[in-house]
């Protein structure tokens, strides 16, 4: 079984609206649907669970009904931090899934996540155990000697960007989450699952990604995927 477990737990500060991003109203439809809805139209996923901040988990059902998201089984009320609302939903599994089910974790914000991308996530943790989205990085870095200048930068073609959706193997994955909270490993504020698993020692995985599979951070993401959802693509384009 391929299971995604939506992460919609943020309060959304910094998009500086009066409600969470996540619950944002976008052409009538809410971010989180268009999320969810990525989801439940893949043939590969076979269930969902919504990982929702908590006293939305009503909103949530009432919008799942209208927009007749049948694959969402299980919410599970959000934590402190990314890392504890995932922790939430992974440990919410352990009575459901077995050890081989593929958990698929994305970001509730991240609503263009497309079939290819998804696809390849899961088939590349079926093949190696784990997959993370990810893609080539074309900027420059450069490590600041100060903070005004520098001398050093990290070759680009070293580095990927890596985002959600990953895929993890359930057993290992609910190890890797006991482990870490346990000891005190890879849950820090800007620690999430990939960064986690490495922190672990565990190799990770690459897998398609896309541009387009932006994260709703502030209001200048909402507008682009608003241009996203409106735009025309040109038929001589490959």
């Amino acid at each position: 079984m391929n299971i995604a477990v939506i992460i919609a737990s943020g309060s959304g500060r910094r998009m500086g609206q009066d409600i969470p991003k996540q619950f944002i109203n976008v052409y009538d439809k809410p971010v989180l649907v268009y999320t969810l809805e990525n989801f439940e139209n893949h043939p590969m996923i076979d269930a969902i669970e919504v990982v929702c901040l908590d006293g939305w988990q009503d909103m949530l059902r009432a919008y799942a009904k209208q927009f007749n998201i049948s694959k969402l089984k299980w919410i599970v009320a959000g934590g402190n931090s990314a890392q504890e609302s995932i922790h939430n939903g992974v440990s919410n599994l352990k009575d459901i899934a077995n050890d081989d089910d593929i958990i698929v974790i994305h970001d509730g914000i991240r609503p263009l996540v497309d079939d290819a991308v998804l696809s390849d996530v899961i088939i590349t943790c079926q093949k190696k155990g784990n997959a993370v989205t990810s893609l080539p990085y074309n900027e420059q870095i450069f490590i600041k000697d100060d903070e005004e200048s520098t001398t050093t930068y990290i070759p680009r073609e070293t580095l990927r960007r890596v985002s959600t959706p990953q895929a993890y193997r359930f057993k290992k994955l609910n190890w890797a989450y006991e482990t870490a909270f346990e000891k005190g490993i890879g849950i820090g504020p800007n620690s999430y699952t990939n960064t986690m698993m490495a922190d672990l020692g565990e190799r990770l995985y690459f897998a398609a990604g896309s541009d387009k599979n932006i994260k709703l951070t502030n209001r200048n993401d909402l507008e682009m995927f608003k241009a996203y959802l409106k735009a025309d693509k040109d038929s001589w384009l490959k």
